[in-house]
């Protein structure tokens, strides 16, 4: 029988979530590549299943809170934003199902290079060749004064639906989210101002992360863990509003770099665990 208890002694994921909502809404990632080597220290005897679904819980009440603070402020996309989520949230209902069978070894390996060489990418080329938080700033305040978007990008968004199916497996199969790669797409090839990447990114991180959430409920992996995912799902709401809020006051440039070390952290965890797991 399924376990339902609400554990009193999971208090101190409490002020983690705090962190993780500040911080992962604040570069529009989710926080899950935070949480995910931590469930793995703390949960020893826990299934990677399991650890997944608590992630991708607390990433949902993350990305919807986050999602309302960067709405307030008029900074997302919303029809970009339900374009990606469609095709993303296909992809989370089939890494839910991945989960269980492809050996992890081999794909942790190949899957922890490729964000560590992203992550290198990213801290040499912050910001794309030309562009300054003067033209950003411009950017948003003609989207959100007349709905236009900042740039021309007609070509290239259709690179960002596989992309998203993409990303909706991956945030099912390990539990962190999908921000780290829609950000950089959304910035780097759709050439989107930073804050307006990342508000639109945690928009399509609901979608995605809810999609994975219900998946893992309906085959009995989220129960188990529930208790820690309430905990932390208390405390990533009010910090992604503040996650929201100190955005503002950060320049674009800033933001990337702090992306590129959330790739290179997880891409070095990833690698680390399939070597000597």
């Amino acid at each position: 029988m399924l376990s339902l208890c609400f554990s009193i002694s999971d208090w101190w994921l409490l002020p983690v979530g705090v962190i993780i909502g500040t911080y992962g809404t604040l570069i529009g990632a989710g926080g899950g590549f935070l949480l995910m080597p931590l469930l793995i220290l703390a949960c020893p005897t826990e299934s990677p299943a399991v650890m997944t679904a608590i992630s991708l819980a607390m990433i949902c009440a993350n990305a919807t809170s986050g999602t309302y603070a960067y709405a307030r402020q008029k900074r997302v996309d919303f029809g970009l934003g339900i374009c990606y989520a469609l095709a993303s949230i296909p992809g989370a209902f089939l890494g839910e199902a991945m989960v269980k069978h492809i050996p992890r070894k081999e794909f942790n390996l190949c899957f922890g290079a490729v964000l560590f060489l992203a992550a290198t990418y990213l801290l040499l080329n912050p910001r794309r060749k030309g562009a300054t938080d003067a033209h950003d700033e411009e950017a948003v305040r003609n989207f959100i004064q007349h709905g236009v978007r900042p740039y021309s990008f007609r070509r290239a968004f259709w690179i960002g639906v596989p992309v998203s199916l993409a990303v909706g497996v991956l945030s099912s199969l390990l539990g962190i989210g999908g921000g780290i790669i829609h950000v950089p797409l959304l910035s780097n090839v759709l050439h989107f101002p930073v804050h307006m990447a990342t508000a639109t990114s945690h928009f399509v991180l609901v979608f995605t992360t809810a999609a994975g959430t219900v998946a893992h409920a309906l085959d009995g992996t989220l129960w188990p863990g529930l208790d820690k995912a309430i905990w932390l799902s208390v405390g990533v709401i009010p910090g992604a509003q503040i996650g929201a809020k100190l955005s503002k006051r950060l320049k674009g440039a800033w933001i990337i770099r702090g992306l590129a070390m959330a790739l290179a952290v997880v891409g070095v965890r990833i690698v680390l665990l399939a070597l000597y797991r």
